[in-house]
């Protein structure tokens, strides 16, 4: 795809996004190459996506401690806790979407609803619970898992900008969905950054935008090739520097100025980095037998 049909291109150029993308490229070799990574990769995975989804949880408005989300076995007592089971659901879904993803984002992105609603079990498989009950008390069946429809009310607590109407949705789904699917030469991370701004913008669906956003944007990173072993969780990253910040870098995305989309895109990148910074500190543990 050339530069005039990649619009991803071009903000690859933006000023200040070129060193954030050496910067995280950079910081995964980095954590790629800890020796515990030869022998122990496994672990940091399994250890990455629970604090991924402890970091999207929390800007969603249920910021529990690591450790009451590592204990928990029960997440429908109330909304924080129903928060939590979906970002952990989302989290274990996004490395099964993989394939899909660069094949029918819309699919991927309406399995990746049904899963934080809990009306379908992740890893079931992309064909399953488009019929199964809801058990979360988030939605019907005829409205979960679709954009929605004019009037539809959305519940997103973390982000009060007005929204789009269903038609604009309908329309911007159907852009970004074909820029993922004729691919991009831009970095991943501009990539990710747009995929996370666009839906977080738009909240397609009634419930768990930002879940979805957050989940979407890892699944980009994953997939792409920058971050194959899903060792560094943006959503810690996001979560650390803070709602406050996460919303201000938004509101840049959303004026679609050029310096507005570059500090979007440089506020994800410094999100890689401070997820990579978290795994690196999970195998400087093991390494000392402390985990």
């Amino acid at each position: 795809m050339s530069s005039a049909t990649d619009p991803l291109v071009a903000l690859a150029s933006l000023p200040g996004v070129p060193d954030a993308v050496d910067s995280v490229r950079r910081a995964v070799d980095r954590v790629y190459g800890h020796r515990v990574m030869r022998r122990r990769a496994g672990e940091i995975t399994s250890e990455a996506a629970l604090r991924a989804a402890r970091g999207s949880a929390a800007l969603s408005g249920a910021d529990w401690a690591l450790e009451e989300v590592r204990r928990r076995s029960d997440f429908s007592l109330d909304a924080q806790a129903r928060t939590v089971g979906a970002a952990l659901r989302l989290t274990a879904e996004a490395g099964q979407l993989l394939s899909i993803w660069r094949q029918s984002p819309m699919r991927v992105l309406a399995r990746l609803h049904l899963v934080a609603v809990g009306q379908v079990g992740a890893g079931a498989g992309l064909g399953a619970g488009a019929d199964s009950a809801a058990g979360s008390g988030f939605g019907s069946g005829d409205t979960v898992g679709r954009p929605r429809l004019a009037g539809e009310p959305v519940d997103e607590p973390l982000v009060e900008l007005p929204l789009p109407d269903a038609v604009e949705v309908a329309g911007r789904l159907e852009g970004l969905s074909g820029l993922i699917i004729g691919g991009s030469s831009a970095p991943a991370l501009v990539t990710a950054a747009v995929v996370h701004g666009e839906l977080l913008a738009l909240r397609p669906f009634g419930t768990y935008n930002g879940l979805v956003a957050r989940a979407a944007e890892r699944i980009v990173l994953i997939n792409s090739g920058l971050d194959p072993k899903a060792i560094c969780p943006a959503e810690v990253g996001h979560a650390e520097q803070g709602a406050a910040a996460y919303l201000a870098a938004f509101e840049g995305y959303v004026s679609g100025t050029p310096q507005g989309m570059a500090a979007w895109i440089a506020h994800c990148g410094r999100a890689v980095e401070l997820g990579v910074r978290e795994s690196t500190a999970v195998c400087e543990a093991l390494q000392r037998g402390a985990a």
